[in-house]
C-alpha cells in the first residue's frame, strides 16, 4: 500500500499543515519544518527517508533559492582566509564532544575501510589507515605531512606504526589539542607535531616525501582547488606520493531531472548545515583534470562509496545511542539536523548519489621509479605488509 507524508508525520504548528495534506511535501520543506519543530515523526528518520520515494518530491524551494544565492555563491566566490577560518571554527571548535558522540573514539571524520561488514567502526578506521600507508608506501624516517588533520588520529597513528615523521596541518584549535594529546599518548611526541594554520600558510622551506589530504580539499572551494594542487605539487619530493582522499556527487545530467535532482537538494543541505564552504565536492573526473593539469600522474582511484556507506551508518547509530547526551548539551535543533545528516547520508551513499575516492599520485616526471608500485595492492592489504613496516620501525 502506498503511503503518504501524512502517515508519519505529526504537525505541531499549524500554519504548516496545508504541506501535509497532499500525498508528498517537498523535502527541503519537511528539513526546515523538522529542524524548526514545526512538525514531529512517528518513526525514526532512517525508515522515513526509506519511504522517500513515496512521500518527497524534490522541488526546489524559496529557501533553496535563497541559501544559494545570499549564502553559497558569496562563499564560493570569496573563500577568503578569515571567511574559511570562521566557517571551520564555527564548525568545529569547542565541540570535540558533540563529533565524539557520532565519530566514536577514534574521532577520525572520513570513509572507513571495511574488510567485512561486520566489523566494528574502530576496526574499520584501523584498517584505513593501515591501507593509507600501504598506498602511500611509507617508511620509517620519511616526512609526512597531512593537510587536514582533524583529530589528528591519522597522524600519531602513522608516526608510532610506520615510523615516519608527521606534521599534520588544522585551522580548528580544538581539533588540534585533541591531536597533541592523542601524539603524546602515542608516545610519539619526538616525530610528530599540529599545526594550526591555514593550508595557504603553511611552511614552505622544507619538501615532504609524503602528503595526505583526507576529505579537506572539498573545503578549499571550486575556487581554489587548483592552486591548491599546485601547492601539495610543489611541497611534495620529486620521487613523493601524494595521497587524496575526496568526497564527491556523481556526475548531474540534468539540474531537474529525478535522481540528480535529490543529490542537489541534498548537497544544498549539506552546504548550508554540516559543510558549509565545502563547495569543490565535484564529480570525479573534474578532480582529475585538475590534478593533472599542474603535473601529478595519476597513479590510481578506487572508489570507497560503499564503504562510506557503512561507515555513515555506524555514525547515525552512534548519533541515535547518544540521543540524551546531544539534547542535554545542544537541544533538539542540533540533534536534529544531525539526525537528518548522518540518516539521509547513509541512503545517499548508498545509492551512489555521493561517494569518496582514494587517489594515488606522484609527479609526472621521467625520472620518477615508476616500478615501485608492483606489486601493490589496492583496497586490500597483504597479510606481512603492517607487521614488516613495524618491524622496520622497531629495527630504526
Amino acid at each position: 500500500m502506498t503511503k503518504k507524508i501524512s502517515d508519519f508525520i505529526e504537525v505541531k504548528n499549524p500554519r504548516v499543515s496545508g504541506r501535509y495534506s497532499k500525498q508528498k511535501v517537498a523535502i527541503g520543506h519537511f528539513v526546515e519544518d523538522y529542524i524548526a519543530e514545526k512538525i514531529d515523526i512517528n518513526i525514526g528518520m532512517f525508515e522515513l527517508l526509506s519511504h522517500r520515494s513515496e512521500i518527497f518530491t524534490y522541488d526546489y524551494t524559496n529557501h533553496h533559492y535563497y541559501f544559494f544565492l545570499s549564502r553559497m555563491i558569496p562563499e564560493v566566490v570569496i573563500h577568503s582566509k578569515k571567511q574559511d577560518e570562521r566557517i571551520i571554527r564555527s564548525h568545529y571548535d569547542n565541540k570535540n564532544d558533540l563529533f565524539n558522540w557520532f565519530l566514536g573514539p577514534k574521532m577520525i571524520y572520513t570513509s572507513c575501510y571495511f574488510k567485512d561488514e561486520s566489523e566494528t567502526l574502530e576496526e574499520a578506521q584501523e584498517n584505513k589507515m593501515d591501507l593509507i600507508a600501504q598506498k602511500m608506501q611509507l617508511k620509517p624516517g620519511e616526512r609526512l605531512l597531512d593537510i587536514g588533520c582533524g583529530w589528528g588520529t591519522l597522524v600519531a597513528h602513522q608516526a608510532k606504526h610506520y615510523g615516519v615523521d608527521a606534521t599534520g596541518v588544522t585551522i580548528a584549535q580544538a581539533g588540534a589539542d585533541w591531536a597533541n594529546q592523542q601524539i603524546k599518548d602515542f608516545g610519539v611526541e619526538d616525530r610528530a607535531r599540529i599545526l594550526v594554520k591555514d593550508y595557504r600558510d603553511i611552511p614552505r622551506d622544507r619538501k615532504f616525501d609524503k602528503i595526505s589530504c583526507l576529505e579537506m580539499a572539498e573545503h578549499v572551494g571550486i575556487k581554489y582547488f587548483k592552486t591548491f594542487m599546485q601547492q601539495c605539487y610543489d611541497m611534495l619530493e620529486d620521487d613523493g606520493i601524494f595521497y587524496l582522499q575526496i568526497a564527491g556527487l556523481r556526475e548531474r545530467n540534468h539540474l531537474f531531472s529525478v535522481p540528480d535532482r535529490e543529490d542537489l537538494v541534498w548537497g544544498l543541505f549539506m552546504n548550508e548545515y554540516i559543510f558549509s564552504g565545502a563547495d569543490a565536492s565535484m564529480p570525479l573526473n573534474w578532480d582529475l583534470r585538475r590534478i593533472e593539469k599542474v603535473g601529478f600522474e595519476v597513479h590510481s582511484v578506487e572508489n570507497i562509496g560503499n564503504h562510506y556507506h557503512i561507515t555513515i551508518k555506524r555514525w547515525h547509530e552512534n548519533w541515535l545511542g547518544n540521543k540524551d547526551k546531544v539534547l542535554e548539551k545542544y537541544g533538539e535543533r542540533i540533534f536534529r539536523i544531525y539526525e537528518i545528516f548522518l540518516a539521509w547520508s547513509v541512503l545517499i551513499t548508498k545509492i551512489g548519489g555521493s561517494s569518496a575516492y582514494q587517489i594515488v599520485c606522484h609527479k609526472n616526471r621521467d625520472d620518477f621509479d615508476r616500478l615501485k608500485f608492483i606489486g601493490d595492492i589496492n583496497l586490500g592489504e597483504s597479510d606481512g605488509f603492517k607487521k614488516s613496516r613495524e618491524m622496520e620501525v622497531a629495527r630504526s
